[in-house]
């Protein structure tokens, strides 16, 4: 009888089960959550990508080119941590994103293969040199397209998954290109899909440089916005249909007609790029003698931008980390030969990682940059300085005698005390106009004027070196070649990857209303093992994780058999 009722008990307890399974089953399926244990929530979407993902209209197909057995382990992780992004990517969008894996060295004909490639470095993947072991015991060499291309309808985005920081550890490289999967991919989906381009306009008529000096960066920007060239003419309504414009190196004065027209532009809510030399200085002018003064370049914009916050001082900074230059070493009477030197005026900045637009940037190059200060108390106004020169810097005051002859001379430490000087800054908030009480009440109450004293919220980030975006230009007779932004001019194997992504960043932020780019503000630490302690303590955590889950089970077992025989010993 007791063996009756134990087993109809028993019986019981297993259809409970298996009915609060199912029940709990349907109810999950009109639930929808997600639970990220991670203490940095790296398996967790910003709300603002949950919403592109979940109001995706079309299929959005993504390519990625990092399908290989022979990747290296780090490689490997990356592959692995992007399929997992698409996966996450899915659970939003659903069907409207679709992802393949390709391999670019799958193709057995050689002549097939290297067309393949070709066609990718065409579209803008740029391959990458590894060395892997042949299965032989030996090296050989291999390219990957560390890449993805992504489609939606008719347009095509191209993104490199694998970044470039120049004096990075691989480990550390590879961790900040998985840190910024889910903004690299967003932001080109986001791109994608927008109906209409916000619209971007490069000031011309003041000495600005030509479409060809930023050609890579124009090209760059016109997968995402509509770019035109705009010279103002002192005409109200040229920046109507812009979104942001960019002042780049301008070399003459511009008048008050223009300056007025920025000034409204920026009192109706648009956002503008200043790069500005407050000195005029440059290379050329020592081309064809050893020594030059570098004199202050007056604009007419100090006024406009100290009533803004914003002051570029007329000085220029030396630093001992710096960009080099060509030096001829040859004996007088020989064939020239040229090494590189480094030239304290080209201060190779770093960013700290503090905000989304600099963080995990390469190296960024400049030329004769100056120092920038934050001035007045204005709260409508928020700053953050995005740039700075390294711990061992200093400035000079202008006019000053810029010489070659201090390549030869050893840079001493003691001098270069002013460090993390600030070169660029950002500044966002309500601005008051820099022609309030300066105008005639015919003028002021105009209303076909319509001037306004204070901004709607706006943006503008100000940098104190026009030539951060300018790209090397080579002219063959009557054709200009630009090279892509970074490109060294003198030394083509040395390649400045954060100019670029600096200025795109930037943009990107002025050009930003539902707040993505603080995706990027996303870390997630890098837990490297301790190589001297595995090597000591190998064999311990060897018999460790070999010797206690085989005792666990052995004593779990031994424990379920005791006590199911104490329990039935007595019935």
């Amino acid at each position: 009888m007791n063996r009756k009722k134990i087993k109809h008990y028993n019986l019981f307890k297993l259809f409970s089960v298996i009915a609060i399974i199912i029940l709990l089953n349907y109810i999950s399926s009109f639930i929808f959550t997600r639970f990220d244990l991670t203490a940095e929530k790296r398996y967790s979407l910003s709300a603002s990508t949950i919403q592109l993902l979940e109001n995706l209209e079309d299929f959005v197909f993504i390519k990625v080119y990092l399908e290989d057995e022979d990747l290296p382990m780090g490689f490997n992780r990356l592959s692995k941590s992007t399929r997992e992004m698409l996966d996450e990517f899915r659970v939003y969008a659903g069907d409207n994103v679709q992802y393949e894996f390709i391999n670019p060295s799958g193709l057995t004909d050689t002549k097939a293969r290297n067309n393949f490639q070709q066609q990718l470095f065409e579209k803008g993947l740029m391959p990458t040199n590894l060395k892997v072991n042949d299965g032989k015991g030996g090296i050989k060499q291999k390219v990957i397209f560390p890449g993805a291309i992504i489609v939606y309808r008719e347009r095509e985005a191209v993104i490199e998954l694998l970044k470039q920081s120049a004096g990075s550890s691989n480990e550390n490289r590879l961790n900040s290109s998985v840190q910024d999967l889910e903004y690299m991919l967003s932001n080109a989906i986001r791109q994608l899909i927008k109906n209409m381009h916000q619209n971007i306009a490069f000031i011309e008529g003041h000495g600005e440089l030509d479409k060809y000096q930023v050609a890579d960066i124009t090209k760059s920007l016109k997968e995402f916005y509509g770019v035109d060239r705009v010279r103002i003419n002192g005409r109200l309504n040229s920046l109507d249909n812009y979104n942001a414009i960019i002042i780049a190196k301008p070399d003459s004065v511009f008048n008050e007609k223009d300056k007025y027209i920025i000034d409204q532009f920026i009192m109706n809510g648009g956002n503008v790029l200043w790069m500005i030399d407050a000195v005029n200085a440059n290379m050329d002018s020592l081309a064809y003698s050893n020594s030059t003064v570098a004199l202050i370049n007056n604009l007419n914009l100090n006024d406009q931008l100290f009533k803004y916050g914003v002051r570029v001082n007329p000085n220029l900074i030396q630093d001992m980390q710096c960009a080099v230059v060509p030096v001829n070493t040859a004996i007088a009477g020989t064939p020239a030969q040229f090494v590189p030197a480094p030239w304290l005026y080209f201060p190779l900045l770093v960013s700290e990682n503090i905000h989304p637009v600099t963080k995990n940037l390469d190296l960024i190059k400049t030329n004769f940059v100056s120092v920038i200060d934050t001035v007045g108390e204005d709260y409508d106004v928020k700053k953050n300085f995005l740039l700075y020169s390294s711990q061992y810097s200093r400035f000079v005051n202008t006019p000053v005698r810029i010489s070659l002859e201090m390549i030869n001379e050893t840079p001493d430490e003691r001098y270069f005390n002013k460090p993390k000087l600030p070169v660029a800054v950002l500044l966002e908030g309500k601005f008051k106009s820099v022609y309030t009480n300066r105008l005639t009440p015919e003028i002021a109450e105009s209303k076909e004027i319509k001037f306004r004293t204070e901004s709607k919220p706006a943006k503008m980030i100000v940098i104190s070196d026009g030539d951060i975006i300018r790209n090397y230009v080579r002219k063959t007779g009557d054709k200009y070649f630009p090279f892509p932004l970074g490109t060294d001019k003198w030394f083509s194997d040395i390649f400045y990857g954060g100019n670029k992504e600096f200025i795109l960043n930037c943009i990107n932020y002025l050009c930003d209303d539902a707040g993505y780019m603080e995706v990027r503000s996303r870390e997630l630490k890098l837990r490297l093992l301790n190589r001297s302690k595995v090597e000591n303590e190998r064999l311990f955590w060897q018999l460790i994780n070999t010797i206690i889950p085989i005792a666990f089970v052995l004593i779990f077992g031994f424990a379920i058999v005791f006590l199911r025989r104490k329990k039935y010993a007595k019935i």
